[in-house]
């Protein structure tokens, strides 16, 4: 094997592991912003009220309807 041909593939690997490298950080980058933005959306939720029914309502599960 030529010594040219070793640099070059040595090369080759250097510049795949940089881009993987770099998009791994993009997506983390990315995931963390929908992670932000979903966590944003969550708190805008108005809170959860009980609905006003009378107190027999609500309580059981008809399994044979």
């Amino acid at each position: 094997m030529d010594v040219n041909n070793i640099a070059g593939v040595a090369t080759t690997i250097a510049d795949t592991n940089t881009r993987e490298a770099i998009a791994v950080t993009v997506q983390r980058r990315a995931m963390d912003i929908q992670a932000s933005s979903a966590s944003a959306l969550l708190a805008a939720l108005p809170p959860v009220t009980k609905p006003n029914l009378p107190a027999h309502l609500g309580q059981n599960i008809d399994t044979s309807a």
